[in-house]
């Protein structure tokens, strides 16, 4: 392993380096960043096929001290280049999307045209392609001993991690922080969608013993039924009800801690960034009023690290683009740190 401890964190990031500016190659590094450049289903808003590179240029301006963790990155941390074959992927079957939602939102009948049924059958290739190419590059990561954290791209790319991860684990949890419940099944008629993300993990991947989610305050009839009849497989910490345990004097810290219960000892975290008040993250793909403040969610984390508990692994997805400021990377890039000093602490 590369030995860190003569490098100095307060030089000009080089350009050459690596994420966070660290002289840290994939086979030194402890943990190691996938970008997933992929935004197939999108449904709104588009560009998180290239936050990963926009993160990537955002991270060289990371400083490297964080009080909680003050060694963790002398550990290794790498993101591996994006693979501009899966982002060309991603833009041709977004415009075969963007197509199909236009013609199924003026009440058409897919059936009724051949180029349509055509799509979606591409458009659902698509999504088992996907899950199966990050199956493949993360079980090979973990084979090989590397804690590994996914980048994207849309919420959608967590499913094939999972899968990888259930191999090795046979039990844990996954510690959701989203605006929605990602429960929908099939959404728009893509099987796997971003909004559709945990629905599936919990059909495909039984090892998923507990689903915890934090700060919903968007969500359909069928997906409260589903976490309804889930019994307890799957507990939503709504945004509104946590406010609201707040205005009546409830403290962030007691509610973190009640949630940190909830969750086994292996804990993935999938953070959607849509899950921040939206000043913080102001081009994601489906934003939503409320959500937390950064140092909330980080609480949060830092209280699981405090109990003990294990994190196996982690994505950050649906981080907007903006052309004319960088914001949504500089806030990505700072979340992004954190989750692999966590990781590799907790480790």
């Amino acid at each position: 392993m590369m030995d860190l401890s003569n490098y100095d964190p307060n030089s000009v990031s080089n350009p050459n380096n690596n994420i966070f500016g660290l002289p840290t190659t994939e086979d030194d590094a402890r943990l190691v960043i996938l970008p997933v450049p992929w935004e197939v289903t999108v449904s709104y808003g588009v560009g998180t096929a290239r936050a990963p590179e926009s993160i990537f240029k955002a991270a060289l301006q990371v400083d490297l001290y964080d009080a909680e963790t003050p060694e963790a990155w002398k550990q290794g941390f790498y993101m591996r280049p994006v693979d501009g074959k899966l982002l060309m992927k991603s833009d041709y079957l977004r415009k075969e999307a963007e197509l199909y939602i236009d013609y199924i939102s003026k009440g058409d009948e897919v059936s009724a045209n051949q180029f349509m049924c055509k799509t979606i059958k591409d458009i659902n290739e698509g999504g088992i392609y996907i899950n199966q190419w990050i199956y493949d590059q993360t079980k090979a990561l973990l084979e090989k001993g590397k804690l590994v954290g996914l980048l994207g791209g849309d919420h959608s790319v967590t499913l094939g991690y999972l899968k990888a991860l259930a191999e090795k684990h046979s039990d844990f949890g996954v510690l959701q922080i989203d605006a929605h419940c990602d429960l929908r099944k099939a959404y728009e008629g893509f099987n796997y969608s971003h909004a559709s993300i945990m629905y599936n993990a919990l059909e495909e991947v039984p090892q998923l013993s507990r689903l915890v989610q934090v700060g919903v305050r968007d969500y359909g009839g069928d997906e409260w039924d589903y976490i309804q009849n889930s019994n307890y497989r799957v507990i939503t910490y709504f945004d509104r009800e946590i406010k609201h345990r707040q205005f009546e004097g409830d403290t962030w810290r007691h509610i973190a801690e009640e949630i940190i219960e909830k969750l086994p000892q292996k804990v993935y975290i999938s953070f959607d960034i849509d899950g921040l008040d939206r000043k913080l993250c102001p081009h994601t793909g489906t934003p939503v009023p409320g959500g937390f403040e950064l140092e909330e969610v980080f609480y949060l984390f830092r209280k699981l690290i405090q109990s003990g508990r294990e994190i196996i692994g982690f994505d950050l997805c649906e981080v907007g683009l903006n052309m004319e400021n960088d914001w949504n990377a500089n806030v990505g890039a700072r979340v992004l740190y954190k989750l692999c000093n966590l990781t590799v602490v907790s480790n």
